[in-house]
């Protein structure tokens, strides 16, 4: 039995590394956070639950913010010791645990809102349209920050859609305080704050979703488990592929072991480093290890 290894380092998008978003985090955290503080203050003076409810999640954004960044930066940590991989795989935790924070902010908000259905309170149609209107921009131009890096990195996609989902969501509350200020009906507060929660479920849910089949080593979204088989199985003097397992570093970069039957034995490290090039320009598979045996024994999923 012969083994080839083949390491090929390079991160999702054809193995360029992952942008710097350090800039970004830092303005984003900054902006949102001293929105969080102006929006929950005058949804407090004005009895808004809406204004508060926008709050909350704009802190949990701050939070979600601030953990992605950090494991941004720990994910640039080269390996040692005991951990052979780095640090990459905190990006995935960051992941998950944005999603459980978000969970969180959903059930208080849903809690207080459902308490103020049955009496809602007097509110100031006139302050929830000028805070809401200022989280418009605020929001609209955090997501500007990540929009060039959504479509690469799910930490960074989830920040993109945090803050554009809060810019709907600043608009939802804007039309409730322009309603109320027209109808005069104090309902609409609550009702809207409901509608806030469930924009907030639908997009934690896709994030859940997400972090999760990334923290159980899903084949990533991204790439084709069965291209990539059919890939090696084409491959010059390839008789079977078996042991094929594609996983997630990180949320940016994949990784994959196979081991390839060629029964005219070992084909070289040309062969090698071509088969890592292709696997990483044509399916975004950066880290590549693959063990060569002359034959192999049929088994249960030869």
């Amino acid at each position: 039995m012969g083994a080839g290894h083949s390491h090929d380092h390079g991160g999702h998008g054809h193995g360029q590394p992952p942008k710097d978003f350090g800039a970004a985090f830092g303005w984003g955290i900054g902006l949102n956070l001293a929105f969080v503080a102006v929006e929950a203050f005058y949804g407090f003076v004005s009895g808004s639950m809406a204004l508060v409810a926008d709050a909350g999640h704009n802190l949990s954004d701050v939070l979600s913010l601030a953990l992605a960044w950090g494991a941004s930066v720990l994910a640039k940590r080269p390996p040692g010791g005991r951990y052979t991989y780095g640090f990459k795989s905190s990006t995935i935790l960051a992941a998950l645990a944005n999603a459980g924070l978000l969970l969180v902010a959903i059930g208080g908000i849903a809690f207080e809102t459902v308490n103020r259905m049955s009496e809602p309170p007097a509110v100031e149609g006139r302050t929830m349209i000028v805070v809401a209107s200022i989280g418009i921009v605020i929001n609209a131009a955090t997501a500007m920050l990540f929009a060039r890096g959504r479509k690469n990195d799910i930490n960074i996609r989830g920040a993109f859609l945090h803050m554009a989902a809060d810019a709907l969501v600043s608009l939802g509350v804007v039309v409730a305080g322009a309603l109320i200020l027209w109808t005069g009906q104090r309902w609409i507060d609550p009702v809207t704050s409901l509608v806030i929660v469930l924009v907030i479920a639908w997009g934690t849910w896709g994030l859940l979703k997400d972090s999760v089949k990334l923290g159980l080593n899903a084949v990533p979204d991204h790439i084709d488990e069965a291209a990539v088989r059919r890939h090696l199985a084409a491959l010059p003097g390839v008789s079977a592929v078996h042991d094929l397992h594609i996983w997630p570093m990180s949320t940016t970069e994949a990784a994959l072991t196979a081991h390839l039957v060629m029964p005219r034995g070992h084909p070289g490290d040309v062969f090698l480093r071509s088969l890592a090039h292709d696997l990483e320009h044509d399916h975004a598979i950066g880290h590549v290890t693959v063990q060569i045996e002359q034959s192999r024994e049929c088994a249960q999923g030869c």
